[in-house]
């Protein structure tokens, strides 16, 4: 992960691994998410897709008494996780493990809830409900959070942005009708608010970048990358009016 040379995907791993957290969220989103997701018990198998380090990981396990497993495609990511969970006393319960969410490697019908912060569309809305749904007991819980339109007027300059970023948003409508369509009864939607952006992501990976921009000093690649992440820090600072990450809360049918 460090070399004299990185790519832009060696740059966004070392960013973002020592941060509490890869993306927009807060331990009083997770708190209200939970509150739709009873009864789970001691006996409820989760997993968390798209886990990172594992922050919100080791927050469900707080709140939680089941089985959680940290699924991340990123070994590094994954190894933190697992460091955390036994520094944390938690690893009888918890437990990250490297793969993908197009592919889940648990058994069918063997989950409780599936739990997903800022990742799922990274594979697309529907694409990630559709293949979870098979995982999922009848009755279990899916929670994620996505990001989404607040409002039918689509600002080009975010869109451009993010269809370039390879992630395609819609409506909270259109993903509620997404979720019924992939075989889950709705629960509930909520947007998270704007600090969740700003205090707990943006400012703490501009510190990290900052850092980043001194040990790579020069480095045109390390500039790019700096350049573009900042540019999406802009574009919420004048467009958050239009978009968001919103949680959506369903159950399998």
């Amino acid at each position: 992960m460090e070399t004299a040379h990185p790519s832009m995907l060696d740059l966004l791993l070392e960013t973002h691994i020592g941060l509490e957290r890869q993306g927009p969220g807060s331990v009083e989103v997770i708190k209200q998410a939970l509150e739709f997701l009873k009864p789970l018990d001691q006996f409820s198998k989760i997993a968390d897709l798209g886990c990172g380090t594992g922050t919100q990981t080791l927050l469900l396990a707080k709140y939680l008494s089941g089985n959680i497993t940290g699924l991340d495609i990123f070994p590094k990511f994954i190894d933190k996780l697992n460091e955390n969970a036994r520094n944390g006393n938690l690893a009888s319960r918890v437990t990250g493990i490297t793969g993908s969410m197009e592919n889940l490697p648990f058994q069918k019908n063997s989950l409780d809830l599936i739990w997903s912060e800022g990742a799922i569309d990274n594979i697309g809305f529907e694409k990630g409900l559709s293949h979870w749904h098979d995982f999922l007991k009848k009755g279990g819980f899916v929670a994620v959070t996505c990001p989404s339109w607040l409002t039918k007027e689509q600002p080009t300059v975010v869109q451009k942005f993010w269809t370039d970023a390879g992630s395609r948003w819609d409506s909270i409508s259109d993903n509620i009708e997404t979720m019924q369509k992939c075989g889950y009864q709705f629960i509930a939607s909520f947007a998270l608010p704007e600090q969740c952006w700003t205090e707990n992501y943006f400012i703490p990976r501009e510190k990290a970048i900052n850092n980043l921009l001194e040990k790579y000093a020069g480095n045109e690649t390390m500039i790019e990358y700096a350049a573009q992440n900042r540019y999406e820090t802009e574009l919420y600072s004048r467009y958050s009016q239009y978009y968001g990450y919103i949680f959506y809360i369903g159950r399998v049918i």
